[in-house]
This record gives C-alpha cells, structure tokens and sequence, in this order.
C-alpha cells in the first residue's frame, strides 16, 4: 500500500493566499454578456479565487443600442477602463470567447504590464491587421440567435498594428474547441500557426465551453493558473 500524502498546514495556506492573489478576468463574446460565465465564476469563487467578468458596450447589462456602437475601441472601453483602474502592481489572467478574443488583445497592445496570462478560449486571436467578413460571418449568426445582437461594424473595425510589439510581453494560451461551429477547429488551428501561444489546450465542446463543458473548461483554467504563477 503507498502511503497517503497530507499537505501540510503551511502549504495549504500558501495554496489558499495564492489562490486569493489569482485574479481572473472574464470576457464574453459578441451578443453574450458577464452572464455567460456564471458557471465558471461559481467553480472559480468556491475555490477562492477571484473571478470579474466584463459586459462589454451593448451588452450583458449595459442598455446601449448596438446600432449605436460603430467602433471597437468604444465596444471594448469597459474592459480597457476595468484595466486602467487597476493598481499597476496588480496582473490578472485575461480570459475572452470568441470574438472577445480582440478584446484580449487589445488589452494586451494597451496594458502588457497588468497581464499575467491571456487565454483564447475558441477566440480570434490576431497579432495584427482585422477582421474580415469570412471572419466575423460565423459570429453574425450566432448573434442572431441570442437575445442582444452584436455590435458587427465595430467589430470589423478593430485594427492592431504589426509593429506594435507590447503584445509579446505577455503570455498566451489557446484553448481548443473539438466540435465548433462557430469558429471552426481548422480555424482555430490556422490562427495557431500564425501566432502560435506557449501553449494549446483541448476542450471536448462546442464552442461555449462555459455551458456545454464547464469542468473541463474550469480544470484548463486552473491548470494554467498554476503553470503562470510566477510568470511576468
């Protein structure tokens, strides 16, 4: 029989203080809203760690017309005005689906330094140039069907340029979706090679893992929470 191994009271605590230090920030994508992630904001807040999720412009509880919206920088300003506030000694895990994605992104252009790690959950991950209308016809549809439409035009004129090297200050991870028809897993795996992450992981779902695979999504998080201790 191999004997039991007990953490000590020591290494828990230290468990527990990191887990309280471990700031994940979560981001919907287009049509979605803060509401998407109660589930993994549940599993994430019995553990400890703290969980914010974003409603971007036109979304989730902010009331304004997506009509209204017609340039990213004014869809994507709660997520950049969220970062801005935060103290310069803080660094929290990005997270963004789909096309929240580019507002990972765009985040990482604009505040490298308070970034610990940024996941691409089934996301559009571009180092550089836009959306093109292939690119954003997917996520049309799937707006179509929920409740709030999205924003499209502003998403079509989000724009990060090549030479702008902030981005690779911070640490990326790519988390696969097997049976995505959204964005679709050759998709997924083209925009991999063109930015490859450190890392790549597989979640067997569709392409809202939050609902249809939330421990399996929630398991990838705390895995890469652990492995970024540290980093940065």
């Amino acid at each position: 029989m191999g004997e039991e191994v007990r953490m000590t009271s020591m290494e828990e605590r230290e468990i527990a203080a990191d887990r309280k230090r471990t700031h994940f920030v979560l981001v919907h994508g287009i049509g979605g809203g803060a509401w998407c992630w109660y589930k993994i904001r549940c599993l994430m807040e019995n553990c400890g760690y703290m969980v914010s999720c974003i409603d971007l412009k036109g979304s989730g509880n902010d009331r304004s017309d997506a009509d209204s919206i017609l340039s990213f920088d004014d869809y994507n300003q709660p997520l950049m005005d969220f970062m801005s506030a935060l103290p310069d000694t803080d660094k929290v895990i990005l997270v963004g689906q789909s096309a929240g994605g580019l507002s990972v992104t765009q985040a990482t252009h604009k505040f490298p330094n308070k970034i610990r790690l940024a996941v691409y959950v089934a996301a559009t991950m571009l180092k550089s140039g836009y959306l093109t209308d292939q690119d954003i016809k997917d996520d049309s549809t799937l707006a179509a069907m929920l409740l709030r439409p999205g924003p499209i035009l502003a998403l079509m004129s989000a724009r990060f340029k090549e030479e702008d090297d902030s981005v690779e200050k911070v640490r990326r991870v790519y988390v696969r979706t097997m049976h995505d028809n959204v964005i679709k897993p050759d998709q997924q795996e083209a925009m991999i090679k063109k930015w490859p992450p450190s890392h790549v992981h597989v979640v067997d779902s569709d392409h809202s893992p939050f609902f249809s695979a939330p421990f399996s999504l929630f398991g990838i998080l705390l895995k890469v929470a652990a492995t970024s201790a540290g980093c940065n």
